[in-house]
């Protein structure tokens, strides 16, 4: 499901217009047989929404600043979603920007998961939003799907357990995904 998202566009309703982001780099958790999901050890309060229906969006605060987002993608009871880690404003730049006002260039906009989440306005209010909904405030739409032969795998970003499997999907070569570095741990180096 997350290569499928890679160049579909999210819509959401803002107060200063809709905002439209065409999805570029995505990055799938697997529910409870994930140690880097949040949903590894169970249901709780907070990740309830990722045990609901597909469909629906998933938000939440890390790091006590930002929101971040997934799209549920199993089963209903099985906790499987997407997070949605960078994509370019197709529409709306206006609003986008006075989400993201320090952000000097528009490919930076909704680079990043909290990037993205910033400029689509996704926050506690948004968490468990039905994006299938034709009625709704959100909405997921077709886009400009990637050629296979156009899209790159990789180890996912910025998780401490199980970052080595490969569920970090972008499309190649866009100035909108994220920044990575492989990360190596350091040598301790003694001196005597």
């Amino acid at each position: 499901m997350a290569r499928d998202l890679l160049g579909r566009v999210i819509v959401a309703a803002t107060p200063a217009g809709p905002v439209a982001v065409r999805l570029t780099e995505v990055e799938a958790y697997a529910g409870m047989d994930d140690a880097a999901s949040h949903a590894f050890r169970g249901m709780t309060p907070r990740t309830r929404v990722m045990f609901g229906p597909p469909g629906h969006l998933y938000t939440y605060f890390v790091y006590g600043m930002h929101w971040c987002a997934n799209i549920v993608t199993g089963a209903d009871g099985d906790a499987s979603a997407v997070l949605l880690r960078a994509g370019e404003v197709v529409d709306g730049i206006g609003a986008a920007r006075l989400r993201r006002p320090r952000v000097s260039r528009d490919h930076l906009l909704a680079r990043g998961p909290a990037g993205l989440a910033t400029v689509l306005g996704f926050n506690a209010a948004t968490n468990g939003e039905d994006l299938c909904r034709t009625e709704g405030r959100i909405g997921v739409y077709d886009g400009t799907p990637p050629l296979p032969a156009e899209t790159s795998a990789g180890p996912r970003v910025g998780v401490a357990a199980a970052a080595e499997i490969e569920r970090r999907y972008w499309i190649s070569g866009d100035p909108t995904v994220s920044a990575f570095r492989v990360w190596t741990p350091r040598r301790r180096t003694t001196t005597t």
